[in-house]
């Protein structure tokens, strides 16, 4: 089968749709945040096209399946089907090019990159094309658009994907913001994590992170969130919200980075042992209980969604110590639900256990 032709589009720009004012982004709606999808509309010969996708953002997680609707009707109604051609794609989160997902033409598709044999068209309904994928990756999370052609008429709708995580911040070893763009992408990698998009870090403000560091986001632009308003974190006249410092340098800038963690596939769990350890004899501790060290994504996952709690600072894989708190209570740190952390202590330290990993 030869390769289906292309048809030229637009570039869509990737607009938050929330409002920005002194710094800050605030939601515009008391439910939270949900981006507005509409339909595409367009005529030809009298007949108009119009393409249905759902509003609502669609959640699944790493590893699933997962089905993106998308429909297409003509008003008045057509007696007879109508030869088309389908396009899906993904819009980028930096500006890059949008990235090409498949494209069909009747019973022909063709797929690209890292989406080859990793999706279809369902065309189970009458004039249904939508877009299934299966084994969900980190990366597949974002906004989506389903392009139907018909002769020389185009109209597309919109379909937002989120993988269900959790956001937390993440610095270097060394200390506060040693890491450029790249180096934010490859340290949110090794702990189980992919850089956050803006969206979900709007997300996890809007419920309740509250950060004074600035941290690199997927669209290589800086931000953080504020819950609280006070003085070195934006000044005590602003409202809370996220704060920007606009698109940074990729290699020259250096901050933190804000990571996004998916929902947990295995168990993370406090080892038992007679003793604390170091962090050479933790990695060994937990190899010889079936299962390998915990990277602090994994952590993350397991107090949002499993619900680990424990007052105990265990080692993780980057050597930093921490331990997660659901229920607040004394002597186990400050008041709020959140991940503590000890910071990076000397790798020969006695003081703390180890938090281990069992995949599923």
């Amino acid at each position: 089968m030869g390769p289906l032709p292309l048809v030229l589009l637009y570039l869509l720009p990737c607009v938050s749709g929330l409002p920005f004012y002194n710094g800050f982004y605030y939601s515009n709606n008391p439910n939270g945040w949900n981006p507005g999808n509409g339909h595409g509309e367009g005529v030809f010969n009298g007949v108009k096209l119009v393409v249905e996708t759902p509003e609502e953002t669609l959640f699944s997680h790493r590893g699933a399946n997962v089905t993106l609707p998308c429909r297409y009707h003509y008003e008045p109604a057509l007696l007879s089907l109508r030869p088309v051609r389908v396009k899906w794609w993904k819009l980028s989160e930096n500006g890059a090019p949008e990235q090409d997902v498949l494209v069909a033409i009747g019973l022909r598709h063709r797929s690209f990159g890292d989406y080859r044999g990793r999706v279809r068209l369902r065309q189970d309904g009458e004039r249904e094309v939508s877009l299934q994928i299966r084994d969900l990756r980190l990366e597949d999370s974002g906004r989506y658009r389903c392009e139907v052609i018909d002769g020389l008429e185009d109209e597309s709708g919109l379909v937002e994907l989120e993988l269900r995580g959790v956001v937390f911040p993440y610095q270097h070893p060394w200390g506060r913001y040693q890491l450029n763009f790249l180096e934010a992408q490859r340290a949110c990698a090794e702990q189980d994590a992919v850089v956050a998009s803006f969206e979900q870090l709007f997300r996890a403000w809007e419920e309740g992170l509250d950060w004074c560091n600035a941290g690199w986001l997927q669209d290589a632009s800086v931000r953080y969130p504020i819950a609280r308003a006070r003085q070195p974190c934006g000044g005590l006249g602003l409202a809370p919200g996220v704060r920007s410092y606009g698109p940074r340098h990729h290699r020259l800038r250096r901050y933190d980075a804000f990571c996004f963690a998916p929902a947990l596939r295995g168990q993370v769990y406090y080892l038992e042992h007679p003793e604390k350890l170091t962090l050479a004899e933790a990695k060994e501790a937990c190899r010889e209980d079936g299962a390998h060290i915990a990277k602090v994504g994994q952590l993350f996952a397991a107090w949002k969604f499993r619900g680990l709690d424990r007052c105990d600072a265990g080692w993780l894989a980057d050597g930093s110590a921490r331990y997660p708190v659901v229920h607040p209570r004394p002597n186990c740190g400050p008041p709020e639900p959140g991940v503590r952390s000890f910071g990076f202590p000397d790798p020969q330290s006695r003081e703390y256990g180890v938090y281990c990993y069992r995949p599923r």
